[in-house]
């Protein structure tokens, strides 16, 4: 996984939510109104996506550019194919927006941005954003495993069609998704209007600024959904090396049960903060400023499924943590 950027690197959003929550809304708004953008909008299919020609001034094949500087295509083939056509125009747009089908978890797309070479060199992953509808999410996340996945891999949610339900439902919304994503940042919207520089350039993947946010409370989240989050935070010393071996042994021992990993480390011999994140196996940690006044304490947060607090903090500690 790499963060570091370059002027040579386009940033890349990840659109996600499921069937209903508007993401064709939010896509049909960037490509046709004046919000300054120039942004490559990648589609699964264009479906209901209505490209209109009053705001289409040149079309090659599948690729339409707009009268506002945005360019809409779909996936022909596979992502990557597209993304290389696409790149043939790298200096018409400065933001590509890809969205998933409302059925996908975005974590294996993600995971793929991070170690496919041959994208990685001329694209970073920006963000992961995911469009929930506030009026019918509920029964979406009895029905379907894979709505709480995609906000399990969120950095910014969108809780739209905000307008239809009451205080007090948005609040226990709210409250729910923070059981399964203590991390995100969440944006109430109606008709998904919101400001693009909410969910666009906002470093999602960057060490620094996704852990800016994050609050460190030793917690597990219970509820009756399988996919949770577990808070951890602990003395000793960790060695990152032989965290990242933990995280790949989980991963065998329980598949893909651990999505997403964050935290900020004590290393031994370093006198700075040590910043991590896992996207599945996926290990990226630098060293961040010095300790100064804070107690050197490691703290982590874990998001997936089926965990379980207790074995997950013993087996962690008796493989990676030295006193």
């Amino acid at each position: 996984m790499n963060s570091t950027k370059n002027n040579n690197e386009l940033p890349v959003t990840l659109l996600t939510g499921f069937l209903g929550s508007g993401k064709t809304t939010l896509l049909n708004y960037i490509l046709k109104e004046n919000h300054g953008k120039k942004i490559a909008v990648i589609e699964n299919e264009f479906g209901e996506m209505s490209i209109d020609s009053e705001f289409v001034i040149g079309a090659d094949q599948d690729i339409f550019e707009m009268s506002n500087g945005c360019i809409c295509c779909s996936i022909r083939g596979d992502l990557i194919e597209t993304l290389n056509r696409l790149l043939e125009k790298h200096q018409k747009f400065d933001y590509i927006l890809i969205e998933s089908t409302g059925l996908a978890s975005s974590g294996p797309t993600a995971q793929a941005f991070l170690i496919e070479d041959e994208i990685s060199k001329t694209l970073f992953l920006d963000g992961i954003i995911t469009l929930v509808d506030a009026k019918h999410i509920s029964s979406n996340l009895n029905e379907q495993e894979v709505v709480w996945e995609q906000i399990a891999f969120s950095n910014v949610i969108l809780l739209n069609k905000a307008d239809l339900v009451s205080e007090s439902e948005i609040n226990a919304l709210e409250k729910q998704i923070r059981q399964i994503n203590p991390t995100c940042k969440i944006h109430k919207t109606t008709h998904a209007v919101v400001d693009l520089d909410q969910i666009l350039n906002i470093g999602g993947f960057d060490l620094k600024t996704a852990l800016e946010t994050v609050t460190f409370n030793t917690h597990h989240h219970e509820g009756d959904e399988a996919i949770s989050s577990v808070s951890l935070s602990f003395p000793g010393y960790i060695d990152p090396d032989r965290l990242n071996l933990w995280l790949q042994m989980l991963l065998i021992q329980e598949g893909m049960n651990v999505f997403r990993a964050k935290g900020i480390l004590n290393i031994e011999g370093s006198a700075e903060r040590y910043l991590f994140q896992s996207v599945y196996m996926m290990f990226e940690g630098r060293h961040d400023k010095p300790w100064g006044a804070d107690s050197p304490l490691n703290k982590m947060v874990f998001i997936g499924q089926n965990l379980d607090p207790q074995r997950l903090e013993k087996s962690l500690k008796n493989f990676a943590v030295t006193e």
